[in-house]
């Protein structure tokens, strides 16, 4: 009987449920309501946005989508994937891969374009070179600027006197650092940078340091980027860098975390970012020293977000209308009043009512733009990064315990040997193999005369014994520490796929002992917590202790792209 109930009232609720749906495909919504969203079987509009604004596009395409917005009778959806710009332009590049790069995009939006630009210099020649449109309007806008703790701003003038890289660059190339303008106690000059390969605000930072160093606030040439002078005047300022990374994000949690600590001067003196990230930081109301927004005076890029509708094949006629019709919603005064309201500038470069000095912003914003340069210089700005950048001194330190035999071994090899390739030759590099005990599988030196012995041994490694996790990596950061070399980005690599059950146990004596190794020489520690099991709280403690950074390859299989995103740091 109570099943016959039951039955009889599912009955109901969905004939009721069929009226509902009926009566408002008749009448719509309510004017002025919050319209229901009804199913819609059509494939969805892919957006490929960057990471920074990915979050923002998806809350304004679910709004979007919420209106019942239609082309030609059939309604939209939007999906918006994020991708980090370098990585989204690599995939285009060479031919969109849906098995592993994702959804393929009918719109890419990334945060610049500048990466548009190169995409057009990667693509000169080949058959795909008409994917990019002729129109790329902007949804909205954010300057690079060299975000630095208010005080040090403060000490080079900020913000009634103009700063810029040559600012950054008698810093960097006095071994003095902050000791010429009157503060010894900050030691040297620190610079933070993303990496130009995957970052826009590291492109920008590095395309604006040879427009620095030629004094030329547009037309810069393929021939200015090979001038002697000017590489020089690059390699000087990156010769500050204490390490690159592939997202800002990386540099402000650290940053954020040296706060709370009460060491906020101590970890970076600058860091390229975009001003939004700069606004973000300083709206925590819980920061002891905020950052101050130098807009370079030489110029500086701006991030203008594009929206680039693909030329593709698998882009239709019916995707392009959606497209034009959801860029018509981002583009309308209400979403670019909140773009404003999120710290950014809208697509016309004007700024929210809180973009101020308050919050370590100026309105007015650069006094001087800087435009992308020609497909050439680019190309030349590009292929000077591997001689330009600043050298790295790295310790790769190896779990090769008894749980990870098999696959995980075979797969860990290949990643690790697929790292090694991204090593400069002049780039040193040595490797450490820790089970029960910890082996020095080759010592500390320079890649290129080594290369093929290196990948030999790595691809040698035996999986047995325990896991001596603690010691193994306290020891790997004291051994850097001992023989800093200020010239280069002096960093370990810890991967392990577990828990630490051999030597030191005690977590809190070994963040105790990484500070009083490495606050002085600032040896960061990169970990990498491979497949399920391994102890990624642990490992993001000791990240956190060297203002390094932890790394999820929680799928085995991911594990040659996460080493290809550590490595971006060095």
């Amino acid at each position: 009987m109570e099943n016959q109930r039951s039955s009889k009232s599912t009955r109901v609720i969905l004939i009721v449920g069929a009226l509902l749906v009926a009566a408002y495909a008749i009448v719509g919504p309510k004017a002025g309501s919050n319209p229901i969203a009804l199913p819609c079987t059509t494939p969805p509009l892919i957006v490929t946005a960057s990471n920074e604004k990915s979050a923002l596009l998806s809350d304004l395409a679910a709004d979007f989508v919420r209106t019942r917005p239609e082309v030609d009778g059939t309604c939209i959806t939007v999906k918006v994937v994020r991708k980090a710009s370098g990585e989204a332009e690599e995939a285009l590049a060479r031919g969109w891969n849906a098995q592993t790069d994702g959804p393929q995009p009918d719109v890419w939006s990334p945060a610049a374009k500048t990466w548009v630009e190169i995409l057009r210099v990667h693509r000169v020649g080949s058959d795909r070179s008409d994917l990019i449109p002729a129109s790329l309007p902007s949804l909205m806008q954010s300057p690079l600027i060299i975000a630095m703790p208010r005080p040090m701003a403060e000490a080079l003038g900020w913000p009634d006197r103009p700063i810029g890289w040559h600012d950054v660059l008698g810093l960097a190339r006095d071994d003095r650092g902050w000791a010429t303008v009157g503060h010894p106690e900050w030691g040297r000059f620190r610079l933070g940078k993303t990496n130009p390969t995957v970052s826009t605000s590291g492109l920008h930072a590095l395309i604006g340091s040879y427009y620095a160093a030629t004094g030329l606030t547009s037309d810069l040439t393929a021939a200015d980027v090979r001038r002697s002078d000017a590489v020089q005047f690059v390699k000087d300022i990156e010769s500050s860098v204490e390490h690159y990374g592939n997202t800002a994000a990386t540099f402000m949690s650290n940053l954020a975390l040296a706060d709370e600590q009460g060491a906020a001067m101590a970890y970076m003196s600058a860091i390229a970012v975009e001003e939004k990230q700069l606004w973000d930081y300083n709206r925590n109301a819980r920061r002891q020293v905020p950052l101050a927004a130098i807009y370079p005076s030489e110029g500086t890029l701006v991030a203008d977000h594009p929206f680039v509708v693909l030329r593709a094949p698998w882009v239709d006629d019916a995707k392009r209308r959606a497209a034009a019709t959801f860029l018509a919603y981002l583009q309308a005064p209400e979403r670019q009043a909140r773009f404003r309201a999120e710290g950014y500038r809208d697509d016309e470069g004007r700024g929210g009512t809180e973009l101020t000095a308050t919050w370590g912003t100026l309105p007015a914003g650069p006094s001087i733009i800087l435009p992308a340069p020609s497909p050439e210089a680019l190309a030349e700005v590009e292929g000077s990064w591997t001689d330009v950048r600043k050298r790295a001194r790295v310790l790769m330190v190896l779990d090769v315990s008894g749980s990870m035999s098999g696959t995980k071994i075979d797969l860990m090899r290949r990643g690790a040997a697929a790292g090694l390739r991204l090593f400069l030759d002049d780039d040193e590099l040595g490797i450490w193999a820790f089970s029960s005990q910890r082996t020095e599988i080759a010592p500390i030196g320079a890649v290129g005369p080594r290369r093929d012995a290196l990948d030999g041994s790595i691809g040698r490694l035996i999986a047995t014994g325990g896991t001596r996790l603690y010691d193994s990596t306290y020891e790997a950061a004291r051994e850097l520490s001992a023989h800093v070399d200020p010239h280069r980005i002096t960093a370990v690599v810890v991967l392990t796929d577990g828990v630490n059950t051999d030597g030191n146990g005690d977590i809190e004596r070994l963040i105790r002992d990484l500070r009083t190794a490495t606050d002085e020489s600032h040896v960061r520690v990169f970990t990498i917590a491979y497949g399920s099991d391994a102890d990624k709280k642990a490992l993001q403690r000791i990240a956190d202790a060297t203002r390094g950074a932890a790394y999820d390859a929680s799928d085995p299989a991911s594990i040659e792209t996460v080493f290809k995103e550590v490595i971006s740091n060095f």
